[in-house]
């Protein structure tokens, strides 16, 4: 599993199936004497461990103590906040946009990933997803591809769009992201985020400033 570090992954369960087989062992009353007890006692061994996987799966894979040797993505969930740089340039009067303000809620878990990014006249929703880790070329990034929809009020200067963006993962750990991004209306810039909050924020906050093309 590309999550994990293989070989230490493999040696953490062989640990926790000798652990669970000691303990079902101990707790059978009877010593192992020939291969067939020896098998009865590895086959009740298996939901034990199940348990433990699970747990990791759901929980535990956030811990600290997991991180870099056994889980190799780190723990993004939560509300980031900074700014868009766009490349666009009005067509009318051929200048460029100011910084947007932008917020950017991940939601992670083991198995998956799920970003969505809001303006004071946007939201857009990842549609995929994924981590690029690896260690010996240097290399940590999120990248995802996402639908966006504007606000019906700005559509006739912004349509509904398809984009992708990638992140670089700066800091350990996680303090900051810087990104890219291009779309299908052949725009592209620069996004960079600093950590918020540990809550999803569900709306674009009003005290965090204004789209600087309000009211065009």
């Amino acid at each position: 599993m590309k999550n994990l570090h293989g070989r230490n992954a493999a040696t953490a369960l062989t640990i926790v199936f000798l652990m669970c087989f000691g303990i079902v062992a101990l707790h059978g009353g009877k010593e192992a004497s020939d291969v067939w007890s020896y098998l009865k006692f590895a086959y009740k061994s298996v939901p034990v461990v199940l348990v433990v996987v699970g747990f990791f799966v759901s929980y535990a894979w956030k811990w600290g103590m997991f991180r870099g040797w056994l889980v190799l993505f780190p723990d993004l969930n939560g509300t980031w906040q900074g700014e868009i740089r766009s490349i666009w340039t009005d067509p009318v009067t051929l200048k460029g946009v100011a910084p947007i303000p932008v917020i950017l809620t991940i939601r992670q878990s083991f198995l998956q990933t799920s970003c969505v990014m809001r303006t004071e006249e946007m939201v857009s929703r990842s549609f995929l997803a994924d981590f690029w880790i690896d260690g010996d070329h240097q290399i940590r990034k999120l990248g995802y591809s996402y639908h966006s929809e504007p606000k019906p009020t700005v559509e006739r200067r912004s349509s509904p769009h398809d984009g992708t963006v990638v992140f670089e993962l700066v800091d350990t750990p996680v303090t900051k992201l810087n990104g890219r991004y291009w779309t299908a209306r052949s725009t592209t810039g620069e996004v960079e985020l600093t950590f918020r909050e540990k809550k999803l924020l569900e709306e674009f906050p009003k005290d965090f400033g204004t789209h600087p093309m309000r009211g065009n």
